[in-house]
């Protein structure tokens, strides 16, 4: 489906500006970029500009050229996307992190243990009702997080997110999690499903238990139920690195975010456009990280 899609000029978490093309939307599915083969594009309208493709795996960007002549591929961003296989046995899967990272984890399940009385806290929401109520509990925590506080992207509130996320509880296509103390939820992860494949969609925690690391121990026990339960095949981490992202994951598939564009004078500015501002903004940040400007630089967009 064709829609206009604002493109961003960023410069770290902010927007400061955007240029507007009329695009059709193609992301691609964990499956499909573990497969490594590429499939056919929706079909371009005519008054589409091109195509919005989205985590592609980037060793697949000659084999699109060589399919598409004429048009012009413009790459926003490559990174790794992280990935856990699901159908191994917990053990399995514990047995392929270092030593020093199991007892790492051991020692987080430990103390948050303690903190609860002795025993973890932890409840899996998966049918409507009990997403229902996973809902109220999760937005609590949310509202208390960084990511809802300075990014915008915590859990998203409002009776049509709720609705969303029971019709997928009604098909069996949503995992959630909580984790309490004292009866209190302090931490949740939610994780929709495409097929056989669970989405990190959101993961959170209030902040004033953050030192307990209730996220780690969420997310290991959430790893050790999927595994057990055998319903989907694969973890999807998503796009973007992170220290969480590597330590749960079992694979990696270096993708890449695109354009690709039809032939034409507009279409080339706006391609040269984002590309010379990404490139500029990853040449002043590698400047300020050879500098050692990096604290002097968050306090100055603070």
């Amino acid at each position: 489906m064709t829609g206009t899609v604002a493109l961003p000029l960023r410069i770290g978490a902010r927007t400061i500006g955007s240029l507007r093309r009329r695009l059709v939307r193609r992301p691609f599915a964990l499956a499909e970029a573990l497969e490594g083969r590429l499939p056919p594009l929706p079909q371009l309208d005519p008054h589409a500009h091109g195509w919005l493709i989205t985590s592609m795996p980037a060793a697949l960007l000659p084999a699109l050229e060589a399919e598409h002549p004429g048009f012009r591929a413009f790459v926003r961003q490559r990174y790794g996307r992280s990935y856990a296989s699901l159908d191994q046995s917990f053990e399995d899967y514990l047995a392929g992190f270092s030593s020093k990272s199991r007892s790492t984890l051991k020692r987080k399940q430990r103390r948050l243990a303690e903190r609860s009385g002795g025993a973890l806290d932890i409840r899996l929401y998966r049918t409507p009702a009990e997403i229902d109520d996973f809902y109220r509990h999760a937005r609590a925590v949310s509202a208390t997080t960084y990511q809802e506080k300075l990014l915008d992207a915590g859990l998203p509130e409002g009776g049509e997110a709720l609705a969303a996320m029971l019709r997928l509880a009604a098909a069996d296509a949503v995992r959630a999690w909580l984790l309490f103390v004292d009866g209190r939820p302090v931490s949740y992860l939610y994780a929709p499903a495409d097929g056989e494949t669970l989405i990190y969609a959101y993961l959170g925690y209030d902040p004033e238990f953050g030192e307990l690391s209730p996220g780690t121990v969420l997310q290991l026990e959430a790893m050790r139920q999927l595994m057990e339960e055998r319903r989907f095949r694969l973890f999807d981490f998503t796009e973007g690195d992170g220290q969480h992202k590597r330590r749960f994951g079992t694979g990696t598939v270096e993708c890449a975010d695109l354009l690709l564009l039809r032939p034409g004078l507009a279409n080339l500015l706006v391609g040269q456009t984002l590309n010379g501002f990404d490139a500029a903004v990853g040449t002043a940040k590698a400047a300020v990280r050879r500098l050692g400007l990096e604290r002097l630089a968050r306090r100055v967009r603070r």
